[in-house]
């Protein structure tokens, strides 16, 4: 039996408790850790509702125009073409108004998405150009365009109509636009900010079904949703609001897509799509959905989950598979390098900061390799490399002590250009300027000194004891999910159990699976993956008594079903 401690029970307010009379002390525990203190807010979390919980699309700022230009180009049959951004937002967003397009009837447009090594994030003047020759009459964007003054201008110059939607913060200078969609304007009054690069195409979507709906059954869009959800989950976007309501939806789509191409790689990656989970599309779909861009072919990524061609499906799996096989080695061989870099240097990490760099190296790997640096050196890591431009770019990541953006702000002499947050972030550095980086980055790492970045408020949600880990307790903590951005994984302390055996597990035996026995001898298993015993302080060994950090889940790994927990920490 769940016991909640006397410090958590006096959490729980008495409103919470009110809204959640039909759930378990447990579940009324994690809504109140999750703000949720009333009847109406934790129907609305726990039960998300399409009907109910979805806004009126004309609420944001530019919908009823961009409604109106979109009929306009389907009455005339203009010539449409569909910019979306290269990752796992943009590109499901790309599918969303392509299958609504093909849908309707509506034949007249092609897809576009930018080549992330060449081209970079955003639309650009030579890609304009081209659309003007190609007879284009109408661009809409998908994640991306609200800072393109320039390129909009050029657009209006050769006679094409622009209509952006994008979720970013706009820079302060409008593009001329027929309309934009962005709920992060400030003159929109948009209930919900926090839409990812699909969630606003798909309220397009919305906007002209209300407006004309072409004879497709009231309701069909929700179909869409597959596509809105995996976005959703992949672009790190908080799962409250109208997000959960999609992300929620969306999986539900998922388990049920007909998609060739998903239905074909859930079946290469041993998934069970009837129980496919958020977990399953950050660390198995949306990785080779980004895997098509950092290797220069995100229009593969595009055609997986558009196509209807069961052969097409065939060859786009398999070749997104090989890339992101590919990805992972050249990750890995960059690593390699740095290491022997700093191993020939003796430096091993012993500088503030790791700086590296490479011309052959494409800025949309770097951020991967620094990140693996970062922890494994506990440094923060800044890698350089150049794009198809001739540029020399960089990305940056912290050891989770140093705040990224002060750092650059004090280099910024060296720096033409940086941006992110304390923990994440990208530069630009000229030819003339490159060789003073290193120098001037360990400089301003001094200076600014470590701090713990972003304290959580507490990670540990309550303890358990392992007896607790039941499919009865499971399918409770289940009401909650989605899980990510804004509504984390509940995590448990099981105090003072005993390890009854330890294996490393895997090809490269690289991860590690515990043993546990509850009160009635049951097993109860916990596993850390990419992990081995000597990650942890504790002495990981048999019959040695730990404090066990976890989180609870139900693997389908080769279509078997098992409870167990996933390790966060041992203490």
């Amino acid at each position: 039996m769940i016991k909640l401690t006397a410090d958590d029970a006096k959490e729980v307010s008495e409103d919470t408790v009110t809204a959640a009379l039909h759930h378990s002390p447990l579940i009324n525990h994690l809504l109140q850790r999750r703000g949720i203190t009333t009847p109406e807010d934790a129907e609305r979390f726990l039960k998300p509702n399409y009907d109910e919980h979805i806004h009126d699309p004309f609420l944001m700022l530019g919908m009823k125009e961009a409604v109106e230009r979109v009929l306009q180009a389907i009455d005339n049959n203009e010539k449409v073409l569909i910019y979306s951004d290269f990752d796992a937002d943009g590109i499901p967003g790309a599918v969303v108004l392509h299958d609504f397009f093909k849908e309707i009837g509506f034949e007249n447009f092609t897809n576009y998405i930018p080549h992330r090594h060449d081209e970079g994030f955003g639309v650009h003047l030579d890609a304009i150009d081209q659309f003007e020759k190609d007879g284009v009459q109408l661009l809409i964007t998908i994640d991306c365009g609200i800072a393109d003054v320039d390129e909009v201008a050029r657009a209006r110059e050769h006679g094409i109509d622009v209509i952006i939607t994008d979720h970013h913060e706009p820079n302060g200078k409008e593009p001329d636009t027929v309309a934009t969609l962005d709920p992060k304007q400030k003159k929109c009054n948009y209930p919900f900010k926090e839409l990812c690069g699909s969630g606003v195409i798909f309220k397009l979507v919305q906007g002209v079904l209300a407006t004309r709906n072409f004879g497709v059954t009231e309701g069909r869009e929700k179909w869409y949703l597959d596509m809105v959800g995996l976005a959703t989950l992949s672009d790190m976007v908080p799962l409250v609001g109208e997000n959960r309501v999609f992300a929620s939806y969306g999986l539900k789509v998922l388990q049920r897509s007909r998609r060739p191409g998903l239905q074909k790689m859930i079946r290469v990656l041993k998934m069970n799509q009837q129980h496919l989970s958020e977990d399953d599309i950050g660390f198995m779909i949306s990785p080779r959905i980004n895997a098509a861009s950092r290797m220069g072919v995100p229009m593969d990524a595009f055609t997986f989950l558009s196509t209807r061609d069961q052969s097409v499906a065939d060859s786009a799996v398999k070749h997104l598979n090989e890339i992101n096989d590919e990805r992972k080695g050249v990750v890995a061989s960059m690593a390699k390098a740095i290491k022997q870099k700093l191993k020939k240097n003796n430096s091993n990490g012993a500088k503030e900061v790791i700086v590296a760099g490479d011309p052959e190296w494409k800025p949309s790997l770097l951020g991967l390799a620094a990140n693996a640096l970062a922890e494994e050196y506990d440094r923060p890591v800044f890698l350089w490399g150049r794009d198809g431009r001739e540029a020399l770019k960089g990305s940056a990541r912290s050891n989770g002590r140093v705040d990224l953006v002060k750092v650059m702000e004090k280099a910024r002499s060296v720096l033409d250009a940086y941006g992110g947050h304390q923990q994440a972030g990208g530069f630009a550095v000229s030819h003339e300027k490159i060789h003073m980086l290193e120098d001037a980055l360990i400089d301003a790492a001094k200076a600014v000194g470590e701090e713990e970045l972003n304290p959580a408020t507490e990670l540990i949600d309550t303890d358990l004891t392992l007896d607790d880990v039941t499919d009865e307790v499971y399918s409770e903590l289940s009401q909650l999910a989605p899980f990510g951005v804004g509504n984390a994984k509940p995590t448990f302390r099981f105090p003072n159990i005993i390890i009854r055996r330890v294996r490393s597990f895997g090809k490269q035996n690289n991860h590690l699976e515990l043993v546990f026995h509850t009160s009635t001898g049951r097993e109860v298993k916990a596993i850390g993956f990419f992990a081995s015993a000597d990650d942890y302080s504790a002495n990981i060994r048999k019959d040695q008594p730990v404090t066990l950090i976890a989180s609870m889940e139900r693997s389908y790994f080769r279509g078997r079903p098992e409870l167990r927990l996933r390790i966060v920490d041992i203490q």
